[in-house]
């Protein structure tokens, strides 16, 4: 067995996984990544596999892992979350002591965070749709007045300059100040939640950034929405609220103490996402079954309840902003400000008929979506080698991108001819439109005329959207108008999503949806019998749909964006559809962005082939693991956290001579933690409950290690004791080596752990208790698959 053992000493680097390719393994200060920083190096403790079981499978020397991974738009070091109770003396003791008041107080808390969560992403969200209607609506009236006064260079130069400028403000401040602000956010958060530590994700600066960006991105008219970095808007307060800022501001009141951990700390964030949801899409429910549905790994009954207080205090915040905003207090922000596309006064019946072209609609929109990602997929790839020729790099991509779609929109209305105002039927009374939002923009057209193409390119993306959504308008949309439309905007997206600018997915893709969808109802008008406006919300959610595989929350939100419980049906049949279909191609959005960035998600569902390994096979292509002793010498401390950069140390006693058991598990930080205030025995002894508590508490061990390079220990202090027990983790999660790994995975998985310790399947006397230790990094697919390769043939028949 020795011989299969990996040599490699624990700070040698890794070899690069499958994954994103074009991250190099070197950080941006050209430092050498460390080895696995949670798994367990070499050492004496353990033997990795019992030697009454030989690995099945050819293997190659090691199982190995990288962890560079792309945050927003930077290369960064990662590492896994605490999710796990972390149940040593201390905590049981915090516990248990804690009176009736300390417990209704932490319960207060919590729905007092919840309710801060919503009140203040409502806010911002309102604060941020004033901002962009009035800089876009000032930004095409005088547009639009150069147009008609017939100076169109001079309109051109104008409405593209105002855009480039916009760009620059929001990509310069991503790509100087957090570049972890651009894109849409959500995927680093689905990231957080399933227990991976993004780094600089959630803090003030990353905040700051997103406000100020999405406005900018979004005002500017390039192919984006705002709701993915609402959704990061919510998260980032969450974090700030419960932590009580960062850094040097950070407030240190002793009630926040409560979550100054990492599982509060993913509750409330998974509050800011269903609220920033909420924010965007003024969907309360909708919003809560997002997160349950698509970013939350971890989920229960406190945590429904407390997301939906949270999304409800969003909705009144966003109602009250409407209000005070109507009639044009607030600018041109009133009851357009936000998503509401009210539809209820169409009366839905459905026919026979209607079957064949609404399933139609829903494999378009599987069809579209799928081959949506695969080609946005590439343009990722391609992206990630430009922006990693630096910051001025960066800068350029988004300004040429802005120039491109600044062209697009001005150009191509101009190529469409003028439709007179008697073809909008009943909504003729107000064409044309001038100066405000309609669906019958003027444009370059005479008095009595209006410019379809141009209601649609020259308005925010949500009153595109509300324009394409408008029902009783079958006749407003010539069909050339609409193919130019839908073809624009789908090679826009393409090239916008992936610049270094706050982004988001939703509505380029709705605005994309409802445009194939009208152009459905448009080809197969002696079929259709529903209304092209609600066609448009089918193409829509088909769309979405297929490309970014939800259902039952786009099903939710499309029902309160369209305010018409008649639709419940119909959408639930195309959204089936339509995820049926994408599936049969390829994974979803966020799962494409997920393995791009590299980020080290566990899906719920393990690869088949994984029944076929068990995880004393895994651990058998580790090095040995690194234990520590329940009372343990100072030196000893300290060189295995020098020499190793792991978080976790199987911690073993000796209750008589010749028997080693496994006592638990002890992390980096509490091991730091003691190190710092030198809680040093001068014998080899175990402590009284009583001593370590004088000392430390559950809550103050929660702070994140420091370096031990800065600790400056003399050498009788290295001569000392460590007594372990206090902090060790007595209850650790074990699995008996002939576990599979797809069963390891949905444990690992459903409890949210850091650590997984493998014991024997057999004790005694020359067996070690401890076999190995497992992380994410060693569940993954295709780390197995790079120390196994034989399991790639069986992966293909499955």
């Amino acid at each position: 067995m020795e011989e299969e053992r990996s040599t490699r000493a624990a700070g040698e680097p890794a070899a690069e996984p499958g994954p994103a390719p074009e991250l190099k393994r070197k950080n941006e200060d050209g430092v050498q990544d460390p080895e696995d920083p949670e798994s367990t190096g070499t050492g004496d403790g353990g033997n990795g596999i019992s030697s009454l079981e030989q690995p099945l499978l050819k293997r190659s020397a090691t199982l190995t892992a990288s962890h560079l991974a792309l945050v927003g738009a930077k290369v960064s070091h990662i590492e896994s979350l605490d999710y796990e109770i972390i149940e040593n003396d201390l905590f049981k003791h915090d516990w248990r002591s804690r009176s009736n008041v300390e417990v209704l107080q932490y319960i207060f808390l919590k729905w007092a965070m919840a309710f801060l969560v919503g009140l203040l992403t409502g806010v911002i969200a309102s604060l941020i749709n004033l901002a962009i209607e009035n800089i876009t609506g000032l930004k095409m009236l005088r547009m639009v007045t150069l147009v008609r006064e017939r100076r169109y260079w001079a309109g051109f130069l104008y409405f593209a300059g105002v855009n480039l400028g916009l760009t620059f403000v929001a990509a310069a401040l991503c790509v100087v100040f957090a570049p972890t602000a651009a894109g849409p956010g959500i995927p680093e958060i689905k990231a957080y939640l399933n227990g991976v530590d993004t780094p600089n994700m959630f803090g003030a600066p990353q905040l700051i950034v997103k406000i100020v960006g999405s406005i900018g991105a979004v005002s500017s008219g390039m192919d984006l929405g705002k709701e993915g970095p609402l959704v990061h808007i919510g998260a980032c307060l969450a974090n700030l609220l419960s932590q009580g800022g960062e850094g040097r501001w950070r407030l240190r009141w002793r009630w926040l103490r409560f979550f100054n951990n990492d599982r509060d700390r993913r509750d409330l964030i998974t509050c800011g996402a269903s609220s920033g949801v909420c924010a965007a899409f003024r969907a309360p429910v909708g919003g809560v079954l997002f997160a349950l549905e698509e970013v939350a790994t971890w989920w229960r009954s406190a945590l429904l309840w407390r997301t939906f207080f949270s999304t409800a205090t969003v909705v009144v915040v966003l109602r009250g902003f409407i209000e005070v905003c109507r009639n044009g207090r607030c600018g041109m922000f009133g009851e357009g400000g936000l998503i509401l596309f009210d539809v209820s006064g169409v009366t839905v019946r459905y026919h026979a008929g209607d079957l064949l072209p609404v399933t139609l609609v829903g494999v378009l929109g599987g069809l579209f979506g799928a081959l949506y990602n695969h080609v946005l997929h590439q343009v990722l790839r391609l992206y990630n080698l430009i922006n990693a020729r630096g910051r001025l790099a960066k800068l350029a991509l988004a300004l040429a991108v802005s120039v491109l779609t600044s062209a697009g929109l001005y150009l191509l209305p101009f190529a469409v001819p003028c439709t007179p105002c008697s073809a909008a039927g009943a909504a003729a009374a107000s064409c044309p439109t001038v100066g405000k939002s309609g669906n019958f923009k003027q444009f370059n057209c005479p008095d009595g005329f209006y410019n379809d193409l141009a209601s649609l390119l020259h308005a925010t993306n949500t009153d595109a959207t509300r324009n394409i959504f408008s029902t009783g308008t079958a006749g407003e949309f010539r069909l050339d108008s609409l193919l130019i439309f839908f073809a624009i905007y789908c090679v826009l997206g393409l090239l916008t999503f992936g610049i270094a600018v706050p982004s988001g997915l939703f509505l380029p893709i709705i605005l994309m949806g409802s445009a194939y969808g009208r152009i459905a109802a448009l080809v197969l008008a002696r079929f259709v019998r529903i209304d092209h406006g609600l066609y448009a919300v089918l193409g829509a959610a088909a769309l979405m749909s297929g490309s970014m595989r939800m259902t039952v929350s786009l099903c939710v939100i499309f029902l309160e964006l369209t305010n018409n419980l008649l639709l419940l049906p119909i959408t639930m049949f195309v959204l089936l559809i339509a995820k049926t279909v994408g599936d049969a191609f390829n994974p979803s959005i966020y799962e494409i962005i997920l393995d791009l960035k590299g980020l080290p998600f566990l899906e719920p569902k393990p690869e088949t082939w994984m029944k076929d390994i068990a995880v004393g096979e895994l651990a058998a292509a580790k090095p040995r693991a690194v234990t520590l002793q329940v009372v343990e010498r100072v030196s000893t401390v300290v060189e295995v956290l020098r020499s190793t950069p792991h978080n976790g140390f199987p911690v073993l006693d000796r209750p008589r001579p010749g028997v080693s058991e496994l006592h638990g598990l002890v992390l980096r930080s509490h091991l730091m933690a003691v190190l710092r205030k030198r809680w040093f025995l001068p014998e080899r002894r175990r402590t009284e409950e009583w001593e370590a508590r004088e000392k430390f508490s559950s809550t103050g061990l929660a702070e994140k290690a420091g370096s031990v390079d800065e600790l400056q220990l003399s050498p009788e202090e290295l001569d000392m004791y460590i007594d372990l027990h206090p902090f060790t983790n007595t209850t650790p999660y074990t699995v008996v080596e002939t576990m599979s790994v797809a069963k390891a995975v949905v444990l690992f998985r459903t409890c949210a752990l850091r650590h997984m310790l493998i014991i024997p399947k057999f004790q005694g006397l020359e067996i070690s208790p401890i076999v190995g230790i497992l992380t994410r990094q060693d569940l993954r697919a295709h780390n197995i698959l790079g120390a196994f390769p034989l399991l790639a043939n069986k992966r293909k028949v499955h």
